[in-house]
């Protein structure tokens, strides 16, 4: 016989089924099935729970319970793939109800807006709500020093081809680094200088090597959770690495796309350790919000914002108004910090999963990096080993790891790398996932001996 909260189950599905239940519909209250069903509140929150954890359901704080909307099948995951490859964030995690609240709202206000050419540069409100927010951050920027992008990555490659006041031409950049940058530089043939980033990151004798021999026109840096390594810098690393773009005349292009998710509360991008204006902060939303919406931000020095605005004009006239608006009512009524900090919470929970999973598992011949960012981590494997050939064979027993070879420029490439993500692998397969890895490396490792 069915308990009370299966029964409460099963009418949910059957009103589903019937069509008075719809995809992004709101269920009804607890109070309301409580009455119904003659049964405690915790009976009620006990089904929408099951629910949940089947992703069938997802909660908004202070509004309710709405029905997950349906997914085309080809995106539907199957149950039996343990996924390390995917590194956009938890669909489950996201705030879609929320978000469509700011929409509606944003079509309501900036209704004329529409209609219009806007700001190449963004919305005047939207850039001061961001000045606000970047505080959080430790980055004390005006108005008028800040661009909203499509993304980040426009901001990186219109900075990639923009003239700099130092006049030179090169770019330092991580090696590895992620795929998009990469292309930027490729396409363009920049003369592109790369130092290596390890579980330890870069050796600062040989940046400044870089700095004093080459014309390096800027050096482009993740400060925070690197992709792929999860590397992050310490605040020492980050103030000589500061000191010596002032001494040879460099500038530095910090991307900081996922400082929100920084746990450590004196952890500092490099943006504050400058006064003089070198340092150029960009920070996306898409890693903690909507990839959908392909928003960014750019922090520039006063002297290149009327060069960048030009290019951005020629590059997309404006970023859409209505995902400006949205994104700003988002921002200035709190959801935004009160999503972070969920987001924050449930990637360190993953990540100290992983770590320890990496410690039990992972044969001596192996290393890992990153674990503490609870989103990108690398696992290195011996330099006669091929990432291709684990990749392979992982894909066939239904665990999906990204190849890194591809993040490397061409001269600087290795082969024996692969990034893991855990952003969207939930956390009771991570230990699983690892352990299968493992064993799949420690088999390969008999093979190539």
């Amino acid at each position: 016989m069915d308990t009370k909260y299966e029964e409460i189950i099963k009418e949910i599905q059957r009103r589903i089924a019937e069509g008075r239940l719809r995809p992004g519909g709101k269920l009804p209250s607890i109070r309301a099935f409580s009455k119904e069903f003659s049964c405690s509140i915790n009976t009620v929150v006990r089904a929408y729970s099951e629910l949940e954890k089947e992703h069938k359901v997802y909660s908004v704080p202070k509004s309710g319970y709405f029905l997950l909307e349906n997914r085309p099948a080809e995106m539907t995951k199957n149950n039996d793939v343990i996924d390390f490859l995917t590194a956009g964030p938890d669909i489950h995690n996201m705030p879609y109800r929320d978000f469509q609240h700011c929409i509606n709202q944003a079509i309501e206000y900036y209704k004329e807006d529409m209609f219009q050419y806007s700001d190449p540069m963004g919305l005047p409100t939207l850039r001061i709500q961001l000045s606000k927010q970047l505080q959080n951050l430790q980055v004390f920027a005006p108005p008028d020093r800040i661009g909203v992008v499509s993304g980040s990555q426009q901001a990186l490659d219109l900075l990639v081809s923009l003239p700099f006041p130092n006049g030179k031409t090169e770019i330092c950049v991580d090696q590895p680094t992620h795929f998009s940058f990469i292309d930027s530089l490729t396409t363009r043939e920049i003369n592109a200088i790369g130092i290596e980033m390890t579980r330890d990151g870069i050796d600062l004798k040989y940046l400044e090597k870089i700095f004093r021999d080459k014309p390096i026109k800027f050096f482009y840096t993740v400060s925070r959770f690197q992709n792929p390594t999860g590397y992050s810098y310490s605040n020492k690393e980050k103030k000589k690495i500061v000191e010596l773009a002032q001494k040879y005349d460099v500038f530095i292009v910090e991307d900081d796309y996922m400082g929100d998710l920084d746990s450590k509360k004196k952890a500092d991008p490099m943006f504050c350790f400058d006064p003089s204006g070198r340092i150029i902060y960009t920070k996306s939303f898409s890693k903690v919000l909507l990839p959908g919406l392909r928003l960014g931000l750019v922090v520039l020095p006063s002297e290149l914002v009327r060069s960048f605005t030009k290019v951005k004009f020629a590059a997309d006239v404006h970023t859409p108004v209505l995902t400006q608006g949205a994104l700003e009512i988002y921002l200035q009524s709190g959801m935004y910090n009160a999503h972070i900090e969920r987001l924050r919470k449930k990637y360190n929970e993953k990540a100290r999963t992983l770590k320890q999973a990496f410690l039990d598992y992972l044969p001596s011949e192996v290393t890992f990096s990153g674990a503490e960012s609870g989103f990108y981590s690398t696992i290195i494997l011996p330099p006669h080993v091929k990432a291709e050939y684990l990749v392979n064979n992982l894909k066939k027993k239904n665990i999906l790891v990204q190849n890194a070879t591809e993040m490397f420029l061409p001269q600087y490439r290795k082969e024996n790398i692969i990034r893991l993500s855990i952003s969207q692998i939930e956390e009771c397969k991570i230990r699983i996932g690892i352990k299968r890895i493992a064993e799949e490396i420690c088999l390969l490792l008999k093979v190539v001996s």
